[in-house]
């Protein structure tokens, strides 16, 4: 079940039109980029001590930030 919290029926129209948007390959890695919390110690330092060998676990985690 979803909610939707309009106050107004032009909200509630927006918020429904919403659903259908599609966003390219670009637009999600931007989102991507700028909404990636930063790294805790000790995983933003891990690649510059161990990168030859990190685990599956460590580049699920920090693979998106190695490029």
């Amino acid at each position: 079940m979803v909610l939707i919290g309009a106050r107004t029926d032009e909200q509630r129209a927006g918020n429904l039109e919403a659903a259908d948007l599609v966003l390219s390959a670009d637009e999600l890695a931007r989102l991507e980029q700028v909404s990636r919390p930063n790294l805790l110690y000790p995983y933003w330092h891990r690649p510059m001590t161990a990168s030859s060998r990190l685990s599956t676990a460590d580049l699920t985690l920090l693979g998106p930030r190695l490029i």
